[in-house]
């Protein structure tokens, strides 16, 4: 992963064009909420960067012998609704040049994960990540890739969700991220980081979800200090970027939900 350079900002917008080359292109896969959703005009379109989803293998079984049959995948929740308001949102938020459509990723042992600096997990309270792709997002992460992970909630699939990431990183903790870390602070100042609730708060009124009470920011850093995996607990940024355009979600919630977005996505490229 060549990117993460002090070059890197300079140099990109000579290099994008190449090394789409190198890129799996764009696929719309089946997904949990929607199917058939419109696809932009410019999905094709040569940009210098956009955030990457992952695809991981889940509790049930998928994608392999899913014990719910033809079943799409934890990983699609809220996909892809939520990816393309979010990108509309890095477009009028940065300056970052981003297509319209997120892209999908594997940990499938290619080197196409290595052309995308910012990936995001989803619904990771039921992941199961193998031995060797544990060991290719370690890979990933420690040559500059950075993974933020939401929307998982309580204390069971915090569970689940740490068992497959020991299996990336035996050797490293996650630590709570201080209020005071650069992550909160390169595009906004985002000190009041309130608990971000799924849709099911327009019903419940909750803004937690299980045992999910408290709001958890975490992380763990490399050697250099760099955060590398940014954890949001307790808390569905997805929901938020998918509902932003409804006038019943709340707006202090939504708004938010982007300037964590954004401030996570500066940070990546520019640490």
């Amino acid at each position: 992963m060549r990117w993460r350079t002090p070059l890197f900002l300079a140099l990109l917008g000579f290099t994008a064009l190449g090394v789409l080359w190198a890129q799996n292109p764009f696929r719309e896969w089946p997904a949990l909420e929607y199917q058939k959703f419109p696809i932009p005009a410019d999905a094709n379109r040569p940009a210098e960067w956009t955030r990457a989803r992952l695809r991981y293998p889940d509790i049930t079984g998928y994608p392999r012998n899913s014990m719910y049959g033809a079943f799409p995948g934890y990983w699609t929740m809220d996909y892809p609704r939520s990816d393309r308001h979010l990108l509309t949102g890095v477009r009028r938020l940065t300056r970052i040049d981003t297509r319209s459509v997120e892209q999908v990723v594997d940990l499938d042992g290619s080197d196409d994960i290595y052309n995308w600096p910012t990936i995001y997990g989803v619904e990771v309270g039921h992941w199961v990540l193998p031995i060797d792709q544990a060991k290719q997002l370690r890979e990933y992460l420690l040559r500059g890739g950075f993974l933020m992970i939401d929307d998982f909630h309580g204390a069971q699939e915090w569970s689940i969700f740490e068992d497959s990431l020991r299996r990336v990183f035996p050797d490293r903790d996650w630590v709570d991220l201080p209020v005071s870390d650069p992550v909160f602070h390169v595009l906004y100042d985002i000190s009041d980081r309130t608990q971000i609730p799924g849709a099911q708060f327009l019903e419940s009124g909750r803004t937690f979800e299980r045992d999910g009470y408290e709001a958890h920011w975490r992380g763990i850093y490399d050697d250099k200090g760099r955060i590398m995996v940014a954890i949001c607990h307790n808390m569905d940024m997805g929901d938020a970027w998918e509902h932003s355009d409804d006038p019943e979600y709340p707006e202090k919630y939504a708004s938010l939900a982007y300037r964590i977005g954004m401030n996570y996505f500066v940070y990546d490229l520019t640490h």
